[in-house]
């Protein structure tokens, strides 16, 4: 067989296979949704409600498309719900007191202080009083009452000319013993009538008592106005997540209940329904692959819906980050009085997918999932979007789909425990022809006579 007959079917299943999604109609698909447009596009994003994720026949959804009214496939991108970090600034004002001492004196000026029982201060004056050469070299800042560290100085002055104003920065608990913090600059500038402010000065995050402030050129230092230490305080939360309708729960025995999900998920989190009040119960949670005998023990933990200091507190989640599952078991010690006669719904999340589409051709616009054997079209963030950048995700048109899509999620639910239930039984059977044939052997062996030819 020579080259060309290798490569020439090769190349044509690759021509090919653009023209095989193009061919697809949204029939093609089992759920098909109508799509809500807000805002301006022409891209879209849209947070996928996890009945879509559910009616999906692959976990990582490349069964997924946008139609328009023309039954065009539209292009689109997928993307996660990332972890959000957000910036506190606390804001406080100081108290400020002159520093004066003579022009030409080497280091630091003396100064002699007077402070209240909390340390706060009260007085700051020279060590030594007169002299006509003494100058305002710089500035005394009480930050005893701020008991966070320090990011940020903003100053407010006032002086005889614009420009730039600089100056060192120490630091010290106890008005005795001194560390350098670096160089500040401020500036006040103006040009054709527009007034430039450069007040905030960085300072290295640390917890200090006290700022010592010495302007470089002491003839040029301004009278403050106004102090104010700023601490920032970084917090990042979780992606955010989409959870599920309550499913119900099937129980074979008291304090153990089985859900089945339609697919393999990489659940974060799994929440349990808990009707009655006063209840307490240890738990164990199991998983299993779709087919699969044995149960996996995956998380322990406390479920509990308790009174307390006059109002009720609920746990009622347990984390599995990520934790990709199926089909998930509830075991309840039953020594905590178990959660009640019914049986709980449970709850699941994901992260937050958001789908991303440019809308071309008419509306309506439909989502479709579930079609088995497809394969992804997504396009990269980058590509759908040119110059895209992360922040400009939030920016994008909105569009919106049914939260609920029951008939259609019931029924892949359904098919899917019913093809684990069919695939477990056919284990089992395989596994008991093997037995039965193991013993029909061992009793063919016993039977035979001992002095009988092999």
């Amino acid at each position: 067989m020579n080259k060309l007959s290798i490569c020439g079917p090769l190349l044509a299943a690759l021509l090919l296979a653009p023209w095989a999604v193009a061919e697809e109609q949204a029939e093609d698909f089992a759920t098909r949704v109508p799509l809500t447009l807000a805002g301006e596009g022409p891209w879209y994003r849209l947070e996928l409600p996890l009945a879509l994720h559910f009616a999906a026949r692959h976990a990582d959804l490349r069964d997924l498309r946008v139609f328009n009214a023309e039954g065009e496939a539209l292009a689109y991108a997928l993307t996660l719900g990332d972890a959000q970090s957000s910036e506190q600034r606390q804001q406080a004002a100081v108290k400020w007191f002159p520093l004066l001492g003579e022009v030409a004196a080497p280091g630091a000026p003396a100064i002699r202080v007077q402070r209240s029982t909390s340390g706060t201060l009260v007085e700051v004056a020279p060590e030594e009083a007169g002299g006509a050469t003494q100058v305002r070299r710089g500035w005394l800042l009480d930050a005893s009452a701020v008991d966070l560290p320090l990011h940020r100085l903003q100053l407010d002055w006032s002086s005889d000319s614009d420009g730039f104003q600089r100056f060192s920065i120490e630091a010290s608990d106890d008005l005795q013993h001194w560390s350098a913090w670096g160089e500040g600059s401020i500036a006040r500038l103006s040009f054709a009538n527009e007034r430039i402010d450069q007040r905030e000065v960085e300072l290295p995050g640390r917890k200090a008592r006290y700022l010592r402030l010495l302007w470089q050129a002491p003839q040029q230092a301004p009278t403050l106005l106004a102090a104010n230490l700023i601490s920032i305080r970084n917090s990042e939360q979780a992606p955010p997540l989409v959870w599920s309708a309550p499913l119900a729960a099937q129980s074979d025995k008291p304090g153990e209940y089985s859900w089945t999900l339609p697919l393999s998920l990489p659940l974060q989190r799994v929440r349990f329904s808990l009707p009655q009040a006063n209840t307490l119960a240890p738990v164990s949670l199991a998983s299993r692959r779709d087919g699969k005998l044995e149960w996996q023990p995956l998380a322990r933990g406390l479920l509990y819906r308790l009174p307390q200091d006059g109002r009720e507190v609920r746990q009622d989640e347990i984390e599995l980050y990520g934790t990709p599952v199926q089909q998930l078991r509830l075991q309840v010690d039953q020594r905590g009085g178990g959660l009640g006669p019914d049986a709980p719904h449970l709850q699941v999340a994901l992260r937050s997918t958001q789908v991303v589409f440019l809308a071309r051709g008419s509306a309506p616009y439909r989502l479709a999932v579930g079609r088995p054997g497809a394969q992804s079209a997504a396009l990269p963030l980058g590509t759908l979007i040119p110059g895209y950048e992360p922040a400009r995700l939030a920016s994008l048109g909105l569009a919106t789909a049914p939260q609920r899509v029951p008939a259609a999620v019931e029924a892949v639910a359904q098919q899917a425990q019913s093809q684990a239930d069919w695939k477990r039984m056919g284990l089992w059977a395989v596994l008991l022809a093997g037995v039965a044939l193991l013993g029909g052997m061992a009793f063919s062996l016993l039977r035979k006579p001992a002095n009988a030819p092999d």
